[in-house]
């Protein structure tokens, strides 16, 4: 809406019409007034060269109080007029090289000491030329270079104001979709929600309230591109830390996440605090923490693990819901290990296709291989 009144009220070229238009805009989409300024000045100067003088030695000035907008032409004071030179290139060929101040700029000191008996060399001569009808002619012009110089200074507005948001999360409203990817309103700007990033299974409705994981943040050819995700392991760490006011007052750490999105999540916590139990806290009562991030997540289990420094603790931890398993460290170097479990566990620490041991592998950062004692005698027998 802004915008389109500074549109509006440039055709007219009234001074304090577009002073007001200018403080409008630059209020409601938080960008500097100079910004605005320097580019109506841009706009008027090439306007003002294509209508009335080639020349290229002018200036616009806009009064910032009153809107009064004057052009003057300018010369600089020189010994010698500078035309320019050539010089030779790395590959040995002839190449112009453009005078320091454009010929049409520049005034002998003898020609100047005519007009301004005391000037110097470097000094500036200036003449105001704005023509009478200049504002008619110059609107066009102004307005498109104003609203491009605008709609640059809210993307990068917009950028500045994401930046620091990228792997954080935020709630925004579901504003459209096409065939592979959903757009969420984040307030200045929307995100793009990949369908793919979404948590497998679960059925979103448009116009309602979604949570999402921000990805990434960057300057794209149309504007800032936001990607988001409901799929990131990063996603349910910060639904973690919203719930949990524990993890977020510093009581209990969350020391790291491991997640296959839409089937299970491995989160291990840890607590400095002896009076403070990380899981049942992380639980709530009667499940009720636990239970909101659940909700969240489309069913997604979620195995909370109790970190220790103890390695081979932290591994038989990340195993659940497998019991009794011992660990042995068989490269501390290349961080691998082995699981020892008894037949009824087996299963349940390997999981369905692998799951439960890739995911204590990718919680615990230790190449995990998990064996029965059976199995174990059964290969030294063969060798």
């Amino acid at each position: 809406m802004a915008r389109k009144k500074v549109e509006e009220e440039m055709q007219g070229m009234d001074p304090q019409a577009f002073i007001e238009a200018v403080k409008n805009i630059t209020s409601e989409k938080g960008i500097s007034e100079d910004v605005v300024f320097e580019a109506m000045e841009l706009a008027l100067t090439t306007a003002y060269k294509k209508n009335f003088d080639s020349k290229t030695n002018v200036r616009v000035d806009i009064n910032r109080e009153t809107g009064e907008i004057k052009v003057f032409s300018y010369l600089v004071v020189v010994d010698e007029i500078d035309e320019g030179d050539t010089e030779i290139d790395e590959e040995g060929n002839e190449v112009d090289v453009p005078p320091t101040i454009n010929i049409d700029a520049q005034i002998l000191l003898e020609e100047a000491k005519e007009i301004v008996p005391d000037i110097m060399v470097g000094e500036t001569i200036e003449k105001e030329v704005t023509p009478k009808d200049f504002g008619r002619v110059a609107t066009g012009t102004a307005k498109q270079v104003v609203m491009q110089k605008i709609r640059e200074a809210e993307k990068n507005s917009i950028i500045e104001e994401f930046a620091d948001k990228q792997d954080e999360m935020m709630v925004g409203l579901l504003a459209m979709e096409d065939a592979r990817n959903y757009y969420v309103d984040l307030g200045r700007t929307r995100g793009i929600l990949p369908k793919s990033e979404m948590i497998p299974g679960e059925v979103v409705k448009m116009g309602s309230s979604i949570k999402v994981y921000i990805t990434k943040v960057e300057a794209g050819t149309k504007g800032p591109l936001i990607l988001l995700s409901r799929k990131h392991y990063g996603f349910v760490k910060r639904l973690f830390e919203r719930e949990i006011p524990e993890l977020a007052n510093g009581d209990i750490t969350l020391y790291s996440v491991a997640r296959e999105a839409g089937l299970r999540s491995k989160v291990a916590v840890f607590s400095d605090n002896e009076r403070i139990d990380p899981i049942g806290a992380c639980i709530g009562e009667k499940g009720s923490r636990i239970g909101s991030i659940l909700k969240e997540l489309n069913g997604e289990k979620v195995d909370l693990v109790g970190y220790s420094d103890e390695i081979e603790t932290f591994i038989a931890n990340a195993l659940s819901p497998a019991k009794n398993v011992i660990v042995n460290i068989t490269d501390p170097v290349k961080k691998e290990a082995l699981a020892i479990v008894d037949d009824e566990n087996l299963s349940l620490a390997i999981g369905k296709k692998g799951s439960n041991v890739k995911l204590a592998t990718k919680l615990t950062h230790y190449k995990i291989e998990v064996k029965t004692l059976k199995q174990i005698n059964e290969e030294a027998n063969q060798e």
